[in-house]
């Protein structure tokens, strides 16, 4: 059913009509019920390797001796995870999730990027009021602005050049 659904996700299809699923990977549909409540509860369990690998970015964000570099790569690995997987970028632009996995998943990010926000404060790298959630919305922004047009591929260092600068104290 995975496998499947992420092979209308790759034609485009990011309607993930749960019948046609069903239909393509030769289960009922029923049987697709039992394993995911609904399109939400699909595209969470889509994304979860596309998560726990933004989690480890965002330790490695953490840790960077050099906050304002681990800010930049965390930004920068956010955007190019939900470029890669749309799946992930559907997941984080929903504030609510379905699944306790992806609630588990989703704290865990934002307690590592919460880490990386408070060490970028104290540099004095970003303003005093951003929070992980300013943070996972602006990534949203920025990936479908790249998604809309990006022609000579320039738009995810010129966007995040933009927003580095919007973040500053």
């Amino acid at each position: 059913m995975l496998a499947a659904a992420r092979a209308r996700l790759a034609a485009g299809d990011m309607e993930l009509p749960l019948n046609a699923i069903a239909k393509d990977a030769g289960v009922g549909v029923g049987t697709v019920y039992r394993h995911f409540a609904g399109r939400q509860a699909l595209l969470e369990s889509l994304a979860a390797d596309s998560y726990r690998e933004l989690i480890a970015e965002a330790a490695a964000a953490a840790d960077n001796p050099d906050i304002a570099d681990g800010l930049r790569n965390l930004l920068r690995a956010a955007l190019r995870r939900q470029l890669a997987d749309p799946a992930l970028a559907a997941v984080l632009s929903t504030p609510e999730c379905q699944c306790d996995e992806t609630l588990a998943l989703s704290r865990e990010l934002g307690a590592l990027t919460m880490r990386v926000l408070d060490r970028a404060r104290k540099a004095g790298v970003i303003r005093a009021d951003i929070v992980p959630d300013d943070v996972r919305r602006l990534t949203c922004g920025l990936q479908h602005a790249i998604r809309s047009g990006d022609e000579d591929g320039t738009a995810i260092d010129r966007y995040l050049d933009v927003l580095l600068r919007g973040l500053r104290s």
